[in-house]
Parts: structure tokens; C-alpha cells; sequence
């Protein structure tokens, strides 16, 4: 019997270790690097096993490789949308692509094999049988990869570089679906726990690091040498062929910690320090990491820097020895540590990692850095420590640029696919307000079931399939309190969370307190009793879904507030604060210069302002506003200045406010009325009052660019009259109806729009639109139309009102003349793309019935253009004149600073007439609001 047990039990064993052995999918490959052809050549078997419940006729392989391969794959327009002009404008070498030679079945029969449509980094293989439950097939393959520069992602060759990512090809992820996703630059390849054997051959000079096994090397002949790479239940491959190894190598307990993370100013002791402490934080926190050896790089880090470490030059060290270092590792290592060992899918339920991942790091400045400030020891110099900047706690950073993309109201729910965030949102936004969120949940439980509820879900689930309902099951499991508001309304959700406190009754030892939500969910809410601003009491008041009553002991309290310590992630914390026994609900401040909001004060803003233009000169004044560095919807402004030329004073006024709307087509409604005044002559000046309201409409997937906006206003000009220069239309005031659509992209540009005006002596309607392609091989051709024409019009013995051909004379005062009335010299040449649109000075050069216009330019190289106009000029008594002009357009920024050289007009060879100087155009915007959005058009 005892034989027989014996035998039962070994068979078991062998049988279950058996399954076990073939329970993953394997890889089994060979390949030879090519240093100058830049490629890796493969000889590849796949072990697949399927796992699931149902029979499979294909199999999906990941080449992510080959996204690099055209102008027009996913990653190519992913770049495109994203304004990244690198990739489009590069050489064809510079590009990478795979050359598959076969795939075959173990039989070494053929397989068909294809790539999906718009998914050219996918293969989809057709089995040459069904692959039932339980059974493994194998696929064999033979390709060839070609790697792409390291400038389009920071993964690919260098000089003496080879550090590669996504290098081979892999098997998806099967689970019912198959869940596919072309490469679009977000580092999310999703594969199944897979075994790697991998015989590697390189040049003898240059060294390999991989965070699988690396062997000895063999040598092969006098140049090659062969190392094998291994490695069990792995779902990141990450492999570095260098010619000068700069990585380190660190032993923390039984962990391999290979880094090449550099900071020079740190000593390697220091380093082992760090790491020492990161790695056992990350053990406490989470559990160990299931492998022996972890790799953390430069290119790592790149992919998600700590925002404002890596803008500061590096000779700038506003922080304790060691802290930045510390930083920088801690964010790479815990990525890392997370990314190789959860098997979430990183395009769909990335939020789950990135609310733990930013977390921890909330912890651990907690725990090592408490007393850090958000700008370091800037905040103790005499002038800044006077700002609220100066106050803010290195972890405010993190409330402060999320809340910059709920206050632009472009915030996205955390569970939107990664590839559908807009870059801000996908870099920092989304990954902040997930930290931002577990914060929240961690300070309502008020104890210490997060922190135990995540190294539970880490230690469970390592390894092993898994999505973000089992953490939500674990924590929910932990806790007798209701969470669900954190799933069901904060996670799934981008409503904006504002609350408010809208009444206090008193008795005399109790306070009634009425509390707003204003938007639609039941999120919990802190509310604080003040003393002389310390905090005497502490309350969650739970399910505030719109108004809710409470009642809590009057003790000392003589302010009340809501969220005083920020945990929330409110769009609006100012109406939080409601006086009891004191006069004010918030003190009144003062700030000298831009800062920050601080919800606790009644904020003024002054700040010095600058502008020029030919008449007033350099104009100097201050600006007193209410607008932080966050937006806000009511904003108001004063601003008065003195003009250094004109010894006048001049300036601006406004005041405004916007209602924002969420999800929907209609993003936003503006009114308000702003007044100007200035020179527009020599001694000669112009006052523009101008109420106005204005509908927003933008795509609610808002990585498209498509926008549209209603506008309307009553431009009321007064204009000064002079005897030596009398004008015939000093006061007026113009009744304007806008329309504009926009859709602007890196490769496609589209942009229309419609204005009509009337005022007592004209009406008139014009037409605008451009297009802009660009095309694959780097030509891009440009079109502008614009008609115009008068319903009627009593002004035609002055060209004052009428369209321009060249030069608007811009009566409504719309548009940035440096020398609006100047008709010679430097300024005159200012060119403003509208009416017209010609940049020669032709006559007309004015039309007081009707317009037409199209101005085109095409590449003839890199950014240097050829232009050319012609329209059609109609003005009362005369005939329609037909006109044209050509010439050089040199684009050194497009739109924003450009030069215009005439060759060719009605005027003849104008190259060749006297005063060319004077007949060159230019572009040069100064506003620092228009040159922003060369760099916010990337992020937003």
C-alpha cells in the first residue's frame, strides 16, 4: 500500500510538475547584431500555450519594431499629434522596420501570416490547425530588424549605442480577446509571462546589459563574441549593446540592482545609500521583487521624469545633497519594480500602477523629506520666501499640475485609454491625480488600510493575472467603511469636485453647517474648525450628494473649512472658508508679482507689465489682477501704463467670466467687456470699449484639435481728432458676429471662419480659410482664400472702413501693429496675414465694394518657400482689377517669424527696382501669450 502511495504521489508530482513546465509561453531564439547596418537578425521559436477556455485559429505577435517603419503607422501620426517634428522630418536610414523571411509551423510547413489593417506592427498568424485548450503550439520565425535612431523615443542606436526596447517579436496577450495595440510611443507593450533563451552574438568590444541572466561570453572568432540571455516568467525586455558600459552595479541584500541613473555629484557610497534605502522602502510597501536583478537606466527615467528636476540647469541645486538623486531613482526604480511584475494591461487600466506608484513617492518625501519645500532653498531667499510658492511642500507639486488641467477644464477619468489622453494628461496629469486620489482615500480611512491593502494586492497578485477589480475587492475587504464613491465617482470620472459652504447658524455650543456639492457625485468631504488659523477640530462628512446639514460642537472655532488641508483635489477651493466669530471669511492679501492661489486668503495680484509700440514707445505700468498662475473663470484686470515716448498714459481694462461644461460639445460660454487705450498716431490716440460673449465648442475626445467658437461683440472705438490730421470717422462703434473653426495639425491644417459687421455707415461680410498639408516627402503646399464684399456702404470717400490688399488699416483694433498708421520705414513692412493677404504694395491697394484672394505657397527647400497672390480688387465706379504677386517666404517659425522677399508683380521684376529693402515683409510676434502656444500645443 505504502508502494502504491508512493507511486501515486510521484506520478502527481511529475504530472503537475510537468503542466507547471509548460504552463508558459517560451521563447527560444538566436541573433546576431550588425553595428553598421544597424540591425539584429533572428532565428526565433515560439512555444505558445493556450491558456484559455477556447479553441484559437490564429495567433497574434507583437512587432513592435516595425512601427517605426513609414510616415503614416500609428506611431508616425502618434508623433505628428503630438507636434513632434523629429521623426517626420528624418532620413529614411534613421528609421527602423522588420523584413520577416518566413513563418513556419514546428513541421517546417508555412504559415499564413498577415498584418492587420492601420496595424502594421502586428502580425496576425493563421494556424495551420486548431490550437484547443491546453495544447502548445510552436511558431517558427526568421527576420530581420532594422533599429530606428534613439532620438525618436531615447530607445534605438547612438554612437557606440545600442539600447533597445521593443526589439523582438512577441506574443499578445490572449484572454478571452486578443488584446492588440500598435506602438504610439507609450511604452505599454502588453505580453504574457513568457521564458526567454536567448543566444546573442555582438562585436567583441561592446557590452551587453539586460535585466535577464546574462552569461559569460564565448568567443567566437576575432571580432564576435556570443552571450546567452535567460530568464523565467518575464514580461519586459529590455537589453543595452554599448560600446563604453556606463552602468553600475549594486548588491542590496539579494537584489542586483543595475543602474546607469547618473548624477555626478554624488559619491558612490551616497549612491549605495540610496539605493539601499529605496529598495528596502519599496520591499515594506510592496513585498520583494520577484527576481534578482532589477535594471534602471537614463532612457527609464526619460520616459517619466520628475517635471522641474530636469528644466533646472544642473549647476542650479536648490535641494538637500543627494535629494534630487534620491528623487530620480525612487520614481525609476518604483516604475520599474511595478511595471515587470503587474500583469495589468498598460493601455487600459495603467491608472491602478500609477496611483501606487505616485503614492509611494508621496510617502516617501513623507517619511525622508518632510520639511522640503516645492522650490527648495529658493523658499528661504529674502523676496521669494514672501511668496505662497515659498510655503508649498514638495508634494503640493503634485495637486498644483493636475489642477492645471482640470482649471483648463481638459482633465480626463483615469480609466480613458492611455492612447486617447492628451500628452499632459498622459505624462503628468492622469498619473498625479491618481496618487492625488489614493492620498484622498488614505486620508478618509484615516488609518492604515491602503498602505495594507496595496502590499496585499502586490504580494497576491505578482505575476499572475489580474485587473484593478481585485485591488478594489481587497480594499473594500479591509475596511468597514463605504468606498465606493472612489470607484464609482472619483476613478471612472472627470467631473470637477467643488465644495462649498453656504450657511452657518450658530448657538452657543453648537454649529449647524450647510454643505454644497456642487457637481454630481457623493465623494466625502473634510470639514476643519479654525482657531487663529491652527486646526482645533476634524470632521469626514460622508455621501454630500448636493446639499447636506451637519452639526458639529462650537468649541474655540471661529473660522470654518472645507478641505484646509488640500487632500481633495478641488477645481475651486476659495469658497471653502466661512467665518464664524471673525469679520472676514478670508483675510485679505496682497501679492507683489505672480504666485500661486492660496485658498485661505483673499488674493491681489500686482505685477509689473511691459509693452511697446512706435508712439507710446516702451510702456510701463503695474497690473492689478486677480488671476493666479492657475486659471480661473472670473478674472478682472487693471492696467494702466506710462508711455515713455508719448508721455501719456495708456493701458487696458477687463473683466470677464466663463462657465465651463464637461463632456460635452459645447466645452465653454465667456462674456465680459475689456477697454484699451493708446497711440494710434503720433499724439493721437484711440479708446476701445468692447463688451463681448463668446461659445466654445471642441471635440470632447480631446486629442482631436477640431474647435469652433461663436463670438460677438460691439467694438466702440473714439479716436482723437487732429487739425494738421483730421480723421472722418473719429467715434464708431461696429456690431461684430464671428464664426471660426479650427483644426489645426502638425501634417493637416484647416481653418475657416465667417465675420459679419455692421455699423451706421457700412455692413459687410467676409469669408477666410486655410489649408496647410504637408506631404510624405517634406514639401507642404499652403492655400489662403479670403472674399469679401459690402452689403452697403456710406463711407467711400475714406478707404478707412474698406478691405486692404496688403495692409488692413484695422479698425477695430484687433490686431498687433507695432506702426499701425506708419506708410514708410521699418514698421510699415510689419506684415498681418489678413483681407488681402498680398505682401507686394499694390494698387488698389483698397476696395470699397468687394474682394477675392487666394495666396499659396509651396517647399522648394527645408524652410525656405515660394509664394504667390492673386485676387481680384472691385471698388465703386471702377472695374474689378485683377492683381498677383510672387516672391521668397523664409519660414523660421511658421507664422510666428517669417520673411517675405518680392520677386515678381504687376509692378514687374521688383528684385530689380530701387529701394528693395523697403519692399521685404516680416513676422515677428512679440506676445509672449502667441508664442506659448509653440510649446502648449504639444501638451494640450
Amino acid at each position: 500500500m505504502k508502494i502504491i502511495y508512493t507511486l501515486f504521489l510521484t506520478l502527481f508530482v511529475v504530472i503537475f510538475l510537468g503542466t507547471e513546465c509548460f504552463a508558459q509561453h517560451s521563447i527560444k531564439a538566436s541573433a546576431a547584431l550588425s553595428v553598421s547596418e544597424k540591425t539584429l537578425s533572428f532565428s526565433q521559436k515560439i512555444q505558445y500555450k493556450n491558456t484559455s477556455e477556447n479553441s484559437l485559429q490564429e495567433i497574434y505577435l507583437n512587432d513592435w519594431a516595425n512601427s517605426f517603419s513609414s510616415k503614416t503607422t500609428p506611431l508616425a501620426e502618434r508623433f505628428a499629434e503630438d507636434y513632434y517634428r523629429k521623426y517626420h522630418y528624418a532620413k529614411d536610414h534613421e528609421r527602423g522596420y522588420t523584413i520577416i523571411e518566413n513563418i513556419q509551423d514546428s513541421l517546417q510547413q508555412k504559415m499564413r501570416w498577415v498584418r492587420p489593417e492601420n496595424m502594421p506592427d502586428v502580425i496576425r498568424v493563421e494556424l495551420t490547425k486548431p490550437l484547443l485548450p491546453n495544447e502548445t503550439t510552436e511558431i517558427q520565425l526568421n527576420y530581420v530588424i532594422k533599429i530606428p535612431d534613439d532620438k525618436f523615443t531615447g530607445f534605438g542606436y547612438g554612437k557606440g549605442t545600442f539600447k533597445l526596447k521593443y526589439w523582438m517579436i512577441l506574443p499578445a496577450v490572449y484572454n478571452g480577446d486578443w488584446n492588440v495595440y500598435s506602438h504610439k510611443n507609450l511604452h505599454d507593450l502588453f505580453i504574457p509571462k513568457l521564458d526567454f533563451s536567448i543566444d546573442l552574438r555582438v562585436p567583441l568590444a561592446y557590452n551587453v546589459i539586460s535585466n535577464l541572466d546574462v552569461s559569460e561570453p564565448t568567443l567566437i572568432d576575432s571580432e564576435t563574441k556570443k552571450v546567452s540571455l535567460t530568464g523565467k516568467d518575464r514580461i519586459d525586455l529590455s537589453l543595452y549593446v554599448l560600446e563604453n558600459d556606463f552602468f553600475e552595479t549594486y548588491k542590496i541584500d539579494d537584489l542586483e540592482v543595475v543602474s546607469n541613473i547618473q548624477d555626478n555629484d554624488i559619491k558612490t557610497e551616497l549612491k549605495e545609500l540610496t539605493l539601499d534605502r529605496a529598495v528596502d522602502f519599496l520591499e515594506e510597501k510592496l513585498g520583494k521583487y520577484p527576481y534578482d536583478k532589477i535594471v534602471v537606466s537614463e532612457e527609464d527615467y526619460d520616459q517619466s521624469p520628475v517635471y522641474g528636476f530636469n528644466q533646472l540647469p544642473r549647476f542650479i541645486r536648490p535641494f538637500p545633497d543627494g535629494f534630487q538623486y534620491d528623487i530620480k531613482l525612487l520614481k525609476t526604480i518604483t516604475k520599474k519594480y511595478l511595471n515587470t511584475t503587474l500583469l495589468l494591461n498598460p493601455r487600459e487600466e495603467k491608472w491602478l500602477v500609477d496611483a501606487i506608484h505616485i503614492y509611494l513617492m508621496m510617502e516617501y518625501v513623507k517619511t525622508y523629506y518632510d520639511d522640503v519645500k516645492l522650490i527648495g532653498s529658493f523658499s528661504e531667499i529674502i523676496g521669494l520666501r514672501w511668496f505662497h510658492l515659498a510655503d508649498l511642500e514638495f508634494n503640493d507639486r503634485y495637486h498644483y499640475l493636475f489642477m492645471n488641467m482640470a482649471r483648463l477644464n481638459l482633465d480626463q477619468a483615469l480609466t480613458t485609454p492611455q492612447d486617447s489622453l492628451v500628452k499632459f494628461n498622459k505624462n503628468i496629469a492622469n498619473p498625479y491625480k491618481a496618487g492625488l486620489g489614493f492620498n484622498y482615500i488614505d486620508n478618509f480611512l484615516a488609518d492604515s488600510t491602503l498602505q495594507k491593502s496595496i502590499k496585499e494586492f502586490y504580494v497576491d497578485y505578482t505575476l499572475k493575472p489580474v485587473h484593478p477589480e481585485d485591488f478594489e475587492r481587497i480594499l473594500k475587504k479591509n475596511t468597514s467603511k463605504n468606498i465606493d464613491w472612489f470607484f464609482t465617482d472619483f476613478v471612472p470620472s472627470n467631473n470637477f469636485i467643488d465644495f462649498k459652504i453656504s450657511e452657518v447658524k450658530k448657538t452657543e455650543d453648537s454649529l449647524s453647517v450647510v454643505i454644497i456639492n456642487k457637481y454630481p457625485n457623493k465623494l466625502p468631504v473634510s470639514l476643519f474648525g479654525l482657531k487663529n488659523d491652527s486646526i482645533v477640530a476634524k470632521y469626514w462628512i460622508e455621501d454630500v450628494n448636493g446639499i447636506k446639514k451637519v452639526t458639529i460642537p462650537r468649541d474655540e472655532i471661529d473660522r470654518l473649512a472645507l478641505n484646509h488641508d488640500g487632500v481633495i483635489p478641488e477645481i475651486n477651493r476659495r469658497n471653502n472658508y466661512h467665518r464664524v466669530t471673525t469679520l472676514l471669511h478670508k483675510p485679505i492679501q496682497f501679492r507683489l508679482l505672480d504666485d500661486v492661489e492660496d485658498p485661505a486668503y483673499q488674493q491681489f495680484f500686482i505685477i509689473p507689465e511691459f509693452d511697446y509700440n512706435l508712439y507710446d514707445g516702451l510702456t510701463i505700468g503695474p497690473k492689478l489682477y486677480n488671476k493666479s498662475i492657475l486659471r480661473r473663470n472670473f478674472n478682472y484686470k487693471i492696467a494702466p501704463k506710462y508711455g515713455f515716448t508719448s508721455g501719456a498714459l495708456v493701458g487696458s481694462a477687463s473683466i470677464s467670466n466663463v462657465h465651463q461644461y464637461k463632456n460635452q460639445k459645447m466645452n465653454a460660454v465667456q462674456y465680459g467687456f475689456s477697454g484699451t487705450r493708446y497711440s494710434y498716431a503720433q499724439d493721437l490716440y484711440y479708446h476701445k470699449v468692447t463688451p463681448f460673449f463668446n461659445i466654445y465648442f471642441r471635440n470632447p475626445y480631446l486629442r482631436d484639435n477640431e474647435k469652433q467658437a461663436i463670438g460677438i461683440r460691439s467694438v466702440n472705438v473714439f479716436r482723437d481728432r487732429a487739425a494738421t490730421n483730421p480723421v472722418d470717422e473719429p467715434d464708431y462703434s461696429v456690431f461684430n458676429l464671428q464664426y471660426n473653426y479650427s483644426n489645426q495639425n502638425f501634417a493637416d491644417y484647416f481653418t475657416a471662419s465667417f465675420d459679419y459687421q455692421i455699423a451706421k455707415k457700412f455692413s459687410k461680410l467676409s469669408f477666410e480659410s486655410k489649408w496647410r498639408k504637408l506631404f510624405l516627402n517634406n514639401r507642404q503646399l499652403e492655400f489662403r482664400f479670403f472674399a469679401g464684399a459690402f452689403l452697403f456702404n456710406d463711407s467711400k470717400n475714406s478707404d478707412y472702413f474698406s478691405f486692404a490688399l496688403d495692409r488692413p488699416t484695422d479698425y477695430l483694433f484687433d490686431y498687433n501693429y507695432y506702426g499701425r498708421s506708419e506708410s514708410e520705414g521699418l514698421f510699415s513692412q510689419q506684415y498681418i496675414e489678413a483681407e488681402g493677404g498680398f505682401k507686394s504694395q499694390l494698387q488698389p491697394e483698397f476696395a470699397n465694394q468687394w474682394i477675392t484672394s487666394l495666396n499659396s505657397s509651396f517647399t522648394m527647400w527645408n524652410w525656405i518657400h515660394a509664394y504667390g497672390d492673386v485676387g481680384l480688387v472691385k471698388n465703386s465706379g471702377n472695374k474689378a482689377k485683377f492683381l498677383y504677386d510672387s516672391g521668397v517666404r523664409v519660414s523660421l517659425v511658421q507664422d510666428y517669424f517669417e520673411l517675405f522677399f518680392p520677386v515678381y508683380s504687376n509692378l514687374g521684376w521688383e528684385i530689380d527696382q530701387p529701394n528693395y529693402d523697403q519692399k521685404i515683409r516680416f513676422i515677428v510676434s512679440l506676445d509672449i501669450n502667441t508664442l506659448l502656444k509653440l510649446f502648449t500645443r504639444r501638451w494640450y
